[in-house]
């Protein structure tokens, strides 16, 4: 029989251990070694049967057990002593409060998280990102308030079918089993929001919080009584479900997270947020949430939509159109329509925000973007394929103008680090793990002391890997008699090389198979063996995905291979660490420049692995030479199986000749002194870039504090500056089809140009309806291209001179010729406001209708 219910019944601790059920409950213990060791005090061997979760330790000690622990003087001294140590790290000011001007709270919302293995609410890199996130941001001390969804099956769990095809499995999650505390009211009562839908329905959600080190974690929940058995679905699993099912996430993460937001802060006294921080476009729906509120207390749309932009930030994870959630407008209208309109923002404004060349879809990333006055990929590559993509939102700027910037993402070390090298990085480096600096000490480290700890890291990969393989194919069918190999499955001693990520086609696990014969070479050479371990999942729907799979197990099922190459089901964070930490290399190979950032191969670095990849996301902008092997792409090859072939062949050959070679070259002494030369390099030159402390930095200085700043200076005074910066742009896009470029003269040059010389400019510009005071009249100039195009223009203001009784200004403006070769020059017009963040936000521009430049001195 099945039980129609599952909960969990939490253990009552002595009072002398009430203290232990504090540490549990703060997930600093999932990156915090020593707490991890009391835990492990607790029962040795039930830490090691419950998979090192503190919530199933403590679900499942004896009362007899906590009794002797009650009164042992020496645990209960260390007990005491981690909990004063956690108290101090949660109240203790850091980096953030010595910054001026810094947001009193920012709200960060993304729909997975990935904290802990204990904690399955996370998918692949994009949760794996926002739990680093939370975990740098609580380290430096940033306010951050974050929230998401609590799903009760979590992703999926994964297995192999003895054909080697994936399967997938959702278990139940109760969260009383979890690291979690029900928000409550004054009275004790649950916390509820409320969402209005379509039929006059309504969903109701409660919220769980999960305490990440300084960083509170909201995770809504709709699995409560009050909603019918639809909506107690919503949160069931995470990406599960049609269109639909996805649009009700997204509005109960978007509008409910806000929500839950004011009931965190009205109930705990926490600071509202001055910055709303969209991680990707499933969240987007929280900025019509904030206008709502502002047009309910008498702003007009317009006026709420500039507040809310202020104090907006939106990041973009996706290099490709189809990865972006797109729903049929007839969707959205449905729910903001009708009986579920809310009647200060009509339904048809809301349209307008997703519209994109589709006119049947809605796309959510162009809302987010729309919504928000700062947007940012997450590689400077990434910015730049980000800028091509949303191009169309800013009709007539230069590529380079397009105002989405970049920030490069990071990884949190003490997640990810293993712990002798941080051991080690402690007792020869100390300013490196107190204050991140110092990263050129990693040179005066022994070769002999870093080459032992990747021997234990790697020797505790294929320990874990062997583990993982036996239940893989005992799961698959097979009998322990039949499974005596895998006792010699991957050796301690020989190159391994690491590949795990999510399963899309563009990451092209299978491109290591182009060329089977050269593989099964390179795994089995006498002299330089290579060993794969590789991981991955594909989504539940992706057929193509599970087929990539399916062929990479049954290579690695093969006899003659299969000690030299294995497929480990189920990748989570448990695995990840095992394998970024346990790897000599990390393999990417995505189709370039599809892959946005990566972090794997942040992690693997970090830990003394080398890179070998596909120039693509961050290993684009980092890689020197030096720090790994590149390797070389066939851009421009349009043939797809042509452009695998090469690009496999190139990897094939630098893993013969390059990177087995230096691996196995030892000195007298045994150690690979040249491969320790370029793990040294690599820990010294990427170790401070890579870091997710960096990463928050960054966030804080360049996005952060810049958006509190304006959404301070529009909400001052009942929200007056907002008021006349919507009134002034309502005015100025209507008027702006009466802006023109109407005639350009140029003196200063006689018919031969040189360099060090200056053009004078003079301009006539038709302003129509607007003054001087509106707009900002430039010279662009640079280099021309074949089309007579500007290639990466500079800019310098033109002055207003004068201005017509018929609305024509006449400006004046100097070009320096400061380049030889082909050389141009126009004149452009653009809104200029003080709030507006940068040149090409309202998406207006006036150039001259012919083109200007200069041909023998003269105009044309």
């Amino acid at each position: 029989m099945r039980a129609i219910r599952r909960f969990t019944v939490r253990t009552v601790l002595p009072t002398e251990l009430a203290a232990l059920g504090e540490l549990v409950h703060n997930l600093r213990w999932s990156w915090h070694p020593e707490t991890l060791d009391l835990f492990a005090e607790v029962d040795a061997g039930l830490w090691e049967q419950v998979g090192h979760d503190p919530v199933a330790l403590l679900g499942a000690v004896t009362p007899a057990r906590l009794a002797e622990l009650a009164a042992d003087r020496r645990f209960l001294r260390r007990l005491a002593d981690a909990a004063d140590d956690l108290r101090e790290y949660m109240t203790s000011p850091r980096w953030y409060q010595t910054l001026p001007d810094g947001a009193r709270a920012i709200a960060y919302f993304s729909p997975e998280f990935g904290i802990a293995a204990a904690l399955p609410q996370y998918s692949g890199g994009l949760g794996i990102l926002a739990g680093d996130h939370l975990k740098a941001a609580s380290d430096l001390g940033v306010p951050i308030l974050a929230v998401g969804l609590l799903y009760r099956h979590g992703y999926f769990t994964q297995s192999l079918s003895p054909e080697g095809w994936q399967l997938e499995h959702y278990p139940s999650l109760d969260p009383g089993g979890l690291p979690l505390s029900l928000l409550k009211e004054a009275d004790g009562s649950p916390v509820k929001i409320r969402l209005g839908l379509p039929d006059e329905r309504v969903l109701h959600a409660q919220v769980w919080v999960a305490q990440v080190g300084r960083v509170p974690l909201l995770l809504l929940d709709s699995d409560v009584a009050d909603n019918d058995n639809a909506g107690r679905d919503i949160t069931d699993r995470l990406y599960g479900g049609g269109t639909d099912h996805r649009l009700m996430q997204e509005l109960l993460l978007g509008v409910g997270g806000v929500r839950a937001i004011r009931a965190y802060c009205r109930a705990t006294g926490h600071p509202e947020p001055e910055v709303f921080h969209t991680n990707e476009g499933h969240a987007g729906f929280l900025g019509l949430e904030r206008i709502r509120e502002l047009t309910e207390a008498r702003l007009t749309f317009d006026e709420a939509l500039e507040a809310v932009r202020a104090g907006t930030v939106f990041t973009t994870h996706t290099p490709v159109p189809a990865g972006i959630d797109r729903f049929p407008v007839e969707l959205i209208e449905r729910h903001f329509g009708g009986s579920a309109s809310w009647p200060t923002v009509p339904v048809e404004r809301i349209l307008a925000l997703g519209a994109e060349a589709d006119p049947g879809r809605f796309n959510m990333a162009v809302m987010g973007m729309r919504l928000a006055q700062r947007v940012n990929g997450v590689s400077r590559l990434h910015g730049e394929v980000s800028r091509e993509m949303f191009k169309d939102l800013w009709p007539g700027f230069d590529l380079d103008e397009v105002p989405i910037g970049s920030i490069t993402n990071g990884v949190h070390a003490p997640t990810w680090v293993g712990r002798e090298l941080m051991e080690l990085a402690g007792r020869e480096l100390p300013a490196l793990l107190e204050r991140a600096r110092g990263w050129e000490g990693i040179q005066k480290l022994s070769d002999a002391d870093l080459w032992e700890i990747r021997g234990v890291l790697r020797r505790r990969l294929v320990e874990g890997a062997r583990a993982r393989l036996r239940r893989s194919w005992r799961e698959r069918g097979a009998s322990d008699a039949e499974l005596g190999w895998i006792d010699d499955a991957l050796d301690p001693d020989v190159l391994t090389i690491g590949f795990a990520r999510r399963v899309p086609s563009y990451k092209r696990l299978t491109l290591m198979l182009r060329d089977q014969r050269r593989l099964t070479e390179l795994l089995l050479d006498p002299d330089k063996p290579v060993q794969i371990v590789i991981a991955g999942k594909a989504h539940p729907a992706d057929e193509g995905g599970k087929k990539l799979i399916q062929q990479i197990v049954k290579f690695a099922d093969q006899a003659d291979v299969r000690h030299r190459i294995v497929f480990l089901p189920d990748y989570d964070m448990a695995l990840g660490q095992l394998m970024t930490q346990g790897c000599d290399v990390w393999l990417n190979n995505p189709l370039r420049p599809l892959e946005a950032s990566g972090t794997s191969g942040m992690k693997s670095a970090l830990n003394g692995g080398l890179n070998l990849s596909i120039r693509d996301g961050w290993w684009d902008e980092w890689y020197d030479g030096n720090n790994g092997w590149a390797i070389p792409t066939a851009d421009g090859v349009s043939d797809p199986d042509r452009r695998d072939e090469l690009e496999a062949a190139a990897l094939y050959d630098l893993i013969e000749h390059e990177v087995s070679d230096r691996f196995y070259d030892r000195a007298f002494d045994g150690l690979p002194r040249r491969w320790l030369e370029m793990v040294k390099h690599t820990l010294a030159s990427l170790g401070p870039k890579v870091l997710a402390g960096r990463m928050l930095r960054d966030y804080v200085v360049g996005l952060y504090t810049p958006a509190a700043k304006s959404a301070r200076a529009l909400s001052a005074d009942a929200y007056a500056p907002a008021k006349a910066f919507a009134a002034w742009r309502v005015r100025v896009t209507r008027a702006w089809p009466g802006v023109r470029v109407e005639h350009v003269e140029a003196s200063g040059v006689g018919d031969t140009p040189e360099v060090g010389a200056a053009i004078e400019l003079h301009a006539t510009v038709a302003l129509g309806d607007l003054e001087p005071g509106d707009v900002l009249v430039q010279a662009a100039y640079g280099k021309v291209g074949p089309h007579d195009e500007l290639v990466h223009p500079s800019y310098g203001k033109m002055t207003c001179q004068s201005v017509d009784d018929d609305g024509r200004a006449h400006y004046t403006g100097v070009v320096p010729l400061d380049r030889t070769g082909a050389f141009g020059y126009t004149v452009r017009v653009v809104p200029d406001h003080p709030l507006v963040a940068t040149t090409a936000e309202l998406g207006l521009i006036a150039v001259p209708e012919e083109p200007v430049g200069m041909t023998n001195g003269t105009l044309r």
